[in-house]
């Protein structure tokens, strides 16, 4: 891959690579197939810092800019990637403390979330809402000193293990337009009031725990508020430029391993006196996933870098995970081809792929909906 890497992001390839190679890859299956939280894995990262990707060097974190996350999450998703999901909210909300907090929140609260002490989930989706944000029902009534905080959040990841929770609430049901009454509020799991209520048992993404969110007069306080009240969703669209970049690197991390796997067992599986890499049918097959990967990886980065420059995004986020997860869905189908019978058992991880990338295509904004976020930008960008 011909790709333009600093010297840091270079030396942080090669290191997360070695981690997924020697410590995550033979472990990956059995956590997953027990649908096991990997604790001793999530404990490496925090050793290793991955937690603190986004904090600030001043609060005792990695400062990393969207493209070297870009490059943590396409390797580690490579490994295994529902890793990805234990960094992905904990880190969006991290950078939402350092963009949109105050300096006491940011003095408190990032050296501890730098330390993995603090672990992060997101709370947007509810139960009879996902992509359309600004229809959410939950609420947060101001009390004295506190935030009372009632409803629901639907496939939270991290919902068992997460410290906190960054849950987007209505806190003024008058106002003119729906996306001017939300507000983002900092909740600790230990608040009375606050319950994860049940474990989503689902198809992939497994060993990480997504569940369910309740909140019945709950009472936050009133300092746990991120940002400026009723301002919630314009901090979350600009979050969730870096969030749809970070999903696009867990595609390409994705594609990239079903490609390895699918190259090198092509090479070695023979067929008809000859591998099988050298009948045309899967030859195909190899060409179509080596080019989307380069695609993907292409549009991914491109984003990336438009982010890190501070130039809006949203258009070639949202083209990114678009494409790279569509992209790595279709890989994980050939990866199952290729590998006949032994990509439908469970030996080999091939059929995890399989399963994990379905995840994407839904994940962080379904991709019908990015298909039409996209259009409204692109006659936005191009009016006739």
């Amino acid at each position: 891959m011909d790709v333009q890497l600093s010297e840091f992001q270079t030396a942080l390839q090669s290191s997360v690579r070695q981690f997924v190679n020697q410590e995550v890859i033979p472990v990956a299956s059995a956590y997953e197939h027990k649908d096991e939280y990997p604790h001793p894995l999530v404990n490496r990262m925090k050793e290793l810092g991955y937690f603190g990707a986004l904090v600030p060097e001043c609060y005792g974190g990695s400062e990393m800019d969207a493209m070297s996350f870009t490059v943590l999450t396409e390797e580690l998703a490579r490994g295994w990637m529902s890793l990805t999901g234990v960094l992905g909210a904990h880190s969006m909300v991290g950078w939402m403390i350092n963009e949109f907090g105050n300096d006491e929140q940011r003095q408190d609260w990032l050296p501890r979330v730098a330390e993995g002490k603090m672990r992060f989930g997101i709370g947007i989706t509810e139960a009879d809402g996902g992509s359309d944000v600004a229809a959410l029902r939950t609420s947060a009534r101001r009390e004295g000193q506190d935030y009372i905080v009632n409803g629901s959040k639907m496939f939270i990841t991290n919902s068992e293990n997460a410290t906190h929770f960054a849950i987007m609430a209505r806190t003024n049901p008058k106002a003119e337009k729906p996306t001017r009454g939300i507000s983002c509020i900092l909740m600790d799991r230990n608040l009375p009031g606050f319950s994860a209520s049940r474990h989503l048992d689902k198809m992939g993404y497994k060993g990480l725990r997504t569940g369910e969110l309740v909140f019945d007069d709950c009472p936050v306080p009133a300092s746990y508020l991120i940002g400026e009240e009723n301002r919630g969703f314009h901090q979350l669209m600009a979050t969730l430029e870096l969030g749809r970049i970070q999903v696009a690197a867990r595609a390409v991390g994705l594609h990239a391993a079903c490609f390895e796997d699918s190259i090198k067992y092509a090479q070695q599986r023979k067929s008809m006196g000859k591998p099988i890499a050298e009948h045309q049918a899967i030859q195909i097959k190899l060409a179509d996933m080596a080019t989307s990967l380069e695609a993907a990886r292409q549009l991914t980065y491109r984003a990336a870098r438009m982010k890190d420059q501070g130039v809006r995004c949203d258009l070639e986020a949202g083209m990114a995970k678009l494409f790279a997860s569509d992209a790595c869905q279709r890989a994980s189908e050939a990866a199952v081809h290729i590998h006949g019978g032994y990509g439908y058992i469970k030996e080999l991880p091939v059929e995890r792929y399989y399963r994990d990338s379905i995840l994407l295509q839904v994940g962080e904004g379904t991709n019908d909906i990015q298909r039409i976020v996209i259009a409204k930008r692109l006659v936005e960008k191009y009016p006739a």
